[in-house]
C-alpha cells in the first residue's frame, strides 16, 4: 500500500470511533518495527519524527527519506509526520520531503502568539496539501502544555481551532512528556468534554506515561492519535542489553540492533490491538 496522507489515516479513525498509533522513530531500525508491528496488526500507523531526532541526524533529510522510503513499502497504510517542530524551517522541509503533516509547536508562547504564529504556519501548509497539528495547554505558555497539572480548558481549545485552521489538536489532560513509569492518571471527563467542543481530532501527547486500560479509556471517551515514544525506547534498550549481555563477545550490529527491532515490533503491534478497539467495545487491559 502507497504512503497516504495523515488525515486520511486520523479523520477515518475519529469516524470510526478508533484510536491511531503515532511512533516516534530515530533510527531507521525503529521505522521497521513500527511498520512491521503495524503490518501484524493488520492497522494502519503514523510515523513520526521529532526536532529533537532531526538535531540527533544533523537534518531532516536523511531520517525523512529513510522514513518515506518505509512507509512506501509497507503493506498497510502508513503516513509520516513531522512532531514537536518550534522551527519553521523544518516545517517547510517536511513539506518539501513530502511529509503528509506537520506537528507545529508552538505552546510555550503567550496564547495569542500561539494562535498568530499557527494560523501563518497552517496557511502555508494547507497551500501545499499537508495537514497541521497544534498544541494547546496552559494559557500563557510559561511551562508549556504538558507541565504538571496544566489542562487545556474546552472553549478555549474551541475557539483556538477556529481561529488558526488546525486539522488535530493536542490537548493536555494528565499526560507528560518521556515518562519512565506508566502511572499517569488522565481527566476521562475532560477528554469528553474536549471531544464534544473542539471540532478536530484530538491528539494524547505522552502517552508513553499512561497503562494500557487508561489508553483504551482516553480513546473512548475522544481520544483519537496516540503519540507513544519513550515506551518503545524501553523496549528497545531492554532488548538489546539483554542480547548483549548474552554474548560478551558479539560486535555485530545486526544482532543487538535487530532484537530491539524485534522488541519494538512486537509492542507495536500489541498497542494498536488497544488502540484500535471502536469505542464502546471491550478493550484489552
Amino acid at each position: 500500500m502507497p504512503l497516504v496522507a495523515t488525515g486520511e489515516i486520523v479523520l477515518s479513525a475519529a469516524q470510526a470511533g478508533r484510536g491511531v498509533g503515532a511512533f516516534n522513530l530515530i533510527q531507521l531500525e525503529h521505522a521497521e518495527a513500527v511498520v512491521a508491528g503495524a503490518e501484524s496488526a493488520g492497522a494502519p500507523v503514523i510515523l513520526q519524527i521529532s526536532e529533537n531526532a532531526v538535531r540527533y541526524h544533523g537534518g531532516l533529510a536523511a531520517v525523512g527519506g529513510a522514513a518515506l522510503a518505509v512507509a512506501r513499502a509497507a503493506a498497510v497504510a502508513v503516513a509520516v509526520h513531522l512532531d514537536h517542530a518550534t522551527e519553521r524551517t523544518a516545517v517547510a522541509e517536511a513539506v518539501r520531503l513530502g511529509f503528509g503533516s506537520v506537528m507545529f509547536d508552538a505552546s510555550v508562547l503567550p496564547y495569542e502568539e500561539n494562535v498568530r504564529a499557527t494560523a501563518e504556519v497552517v496557511r502555508q501548509c494547507h497551500a501545499s496539501g499537508v495537514w497541521v497539528e497544534a498544541e494547546l495547554g496552559e494559557i500563557g505558555g510559561k511551562d508549556g502544555v504538558h507541565a504538571p497539572g496544566a489542562r487545556t480548558d474546552p472553549g478555549e481549545g474551541a475557539e483556538f481551532t477556529a481561529r488558526t485552521g488546525v486539522d488535530a489538536l493536542a490537548v493536555a489532560v494528565g499526560t507528560s512528556h518521556a515518562m519512565l513509569t506508566r502511572t499517569a492518571s488522565l481527566d476521562l471527563e475532560l477528554i469528553a468534554a474536549l471531544r464534544a467542543a473542539v471540532p478536530v481530532p484530538l491528539v494524547l501527547h505522552g502517552s508513553s506515561g499512561a497503562p494500557d486500560n487508561v489508553l483504551a479509556e482516553a480513546v473512548a471517551h475522544g481520544m483519537t492519535k496516540i503519540n507513544i515514544a519513550t515506551h518503545l525506547n524501553r523496549a528497545f534498550t531492554a532488548a538489546v542489553r539483554a542480547r548483549l549481555a548474552a554474548d560478551a563477545a558479539l560486535v555485530d550490529t545486526r544482532v543487538y540492533l535487530g532484537a530491539g527491532r524485534e522488541a519494538v515490533a512486537r509492542e507495536v503491534a500489541r498497542l494498536l490491538g488497544i488502540l484500535t478497539v471502536p469505542r464502546g467495545t471491550a478493550a484489552a487491559s
